[in-house]
C-alpha cells in the first residue's frame, strides 16, 4: 500500500517530511485530524530507527492515536505527532530543534509539538525560538507524566470495580513493565492504593527504586510477563502485547499507560479470547495530554488534575458498551471517537 492509500484509508490529513541540511534535521510531521481544533502531540526524537519506513510507520500511528485520545478525552484539539530521526555522529542539537520549529510554523499554527520520548522542554525552548507554537515549555505545564500516571490509576480504579468487582485496590497484584517517568510515578500511586507491585525496567536503577521505596518485586522482562496478578500495566514503549507476550500472560486486566500496547489490531481480538479485558491504551493514558492542552490558554493544574481524572468515567462507559454490545472495548472506544469525529 503507498503513502496515499495509507493516509486516505484512515483519514489522515497530510505527512510532512521536513529537513534542513544545515543542522542535519531530518523529520516528520504527522497530521491525522484538526477537525476539532488545533493538533496537539509530541516530538520524538531517536536516533534508533531502522529506516526512513519505520519513522513513517511510527509518526503516523502516533499521529491517530492522539487524535483518538483527544477526542475520547473530550478536548477542542486534534491530533498529530512529530519524529526526528536523530543524526548518528556529533550534531548541534539547539540548532537542529530551532530548524524544526521552523518546519513547525509553517504549518500556521494547525501542529502544536511538545516533549516525548527524547525530547524535553528545553528542546521545547529551542523550538519556541522559531515559533509560537509549542507547548511543553518549562514553567508551564511542565512535565506530564505524574498527570498520564493519575489518569492511569483512575483508570484501573474504574476497572478493577466493574471487571473485578473491587471498591478498592488494596491487595491488587500488578505487574508494571517499565518504571520510568509515567510507570514510577504510577507505582507511587498504586502502593499508597495498596496495590501490590511487581516491575522489570530495562534499567536497574529505576527498579531498585520501585523495590526500596514501594516494596516492588524486581523481576526480568520474560518473568514479568509470566507472573500471575490481576493487572497488566505496560508502561515502556509499544507493542507489550505480541504473539510472544500474549499467550504467557495471567491477569484479567490489561491497563497501562503505553502507547499502541496492541502490536496489531488482532491481539486485541486475541486477549479477549483468553478472557483478558484491554483498557484501550488511548483512553487511559490520555492524562499527559490533557495536562499539555491545558497550557493552550492560563494553565491551571487543578484543573488539569480534574479533568484526568474523568479518565475514571471513559474508561466505565467503554467497558459498560464492551458488555451490552458484545464488542471488544478497543472497538468501543473506536465507535466512539469516529463518532465524534465524523458524526
Amino acid at each position: 500500500m503507498g503513502y496515499f492509500d495509507t493516509l486516505m484509508a484512515d483519514r489522515y490529513e497530510g505527512l510532512h517530511f521536513v529537513s534542513d541540511g544545515a543542522s542535519g534535521l531530518r523529520g516528520l510531521i504527522g497530521l491525522h485530524s484538526t477537525r476539532l481544533g488545533p493538533a496537539i502531540g509530541g516530538t520524538r526524537a531517536l536516533a534508533t530507527y531502522a529506516s526512513e519506513e519505520a519513522a513513517v510507520q511510527d509518526v503516523l500511528r502516533l499521529s491517530r492515536g492522539m487524535s483518538y485520545k483527544a477526542a475520547l478525552a473530550g478536548l477542542p484539539h486534534g491530533g498529530g505527532k512529530s519524529v526526528i530521526m536523530l543524526p548518528r555522529g556529533p550534531f548541534d542539537r539547539e540548532r537542529l530543534f530551532e530548524a524544526f520549529g521552523r518546519a513547525v510554523h509553517r504549518l500556521g499554527g494547525a501542529y502544536l509539538p511538545a516533549e516525548d520520548s527524547g525530547t524535553g522542554p528545553e528542546d521545547m525552548a529551542f523550538i519556541r525560538r522559531a515559533t509560537p507554537h509549542v507547548l511543553g515549555l518549562a514553567g508551564k505545564s511542565g512535565d506530564p507524566s505524574p498527570v498520564t500516571a493519575f489518569g492511569v490509576l483512575r483508570g484501573i480504579q474504574a476497572a478493577a470495580r466493574r471487571v473485578l468487582g473491587r471498591s478498592d485496590l488494596q491487595g491488587l497484584r500488578v505487574t508494571v513493565m517499565g518504571v520510568g517517568h509515567v510507570g514510577l510515578p504510577l507505582c507511587e500511586l498504586l502502593h499508597q492504593q495498596g496495590a501490590k507491585l511487581w516491575v522489570s525496567d530495562v534499567d536497574a536503577g529505576r527498579m531498585k527504586v520501585a523495590v526500596d521505596r514501594f516494596g516492588a518485586t524486581a523481576l526480568s522482562p520474560e518473568a514479568l510477563v509470566a507472573q500471575a496478578a490481576d493487572v497488566y500495566a505496560p508502561c515502556a514503549l509499544g507493542g507489550a502485547i505480541n504473539d510472544t507476550t500474549l499467550p504467557l500472560l495471567k491477569v484479567k486486566l490489561v491497563a497501562g499507560a503505553a502507547n499502541n500496547q496492541l502490536a496489531e489490531a488482532r491481539h486485541g481480538e486475541a486477549l479477549a479470547n483468553r478472557g483478558i479485558t484491554y483498557c484501550p491504551d488511548y483512553a487511559i493514558n490520555a492524562g499527559g495530554l490533557i495536562n499539555v492542552a491545558a497550557e493552550v490558554g492560563t494553565y491551571d493544574r487543578e484543573k488539569a488534575y480534574a479533568r484526568a481524572a474523568l479518565i475514571h468515567d471513559t474508561i466505565d462507559q467503554v467497558l459498560a458498551r464492551a458488555k451490552e454490545t458484545g464488542l471488544r472495548p478497543e472497538q468501543v472506544a473506536d465507535k466512539m471517537v469516529e463518532e465524534k469525529l465524523y458524526g
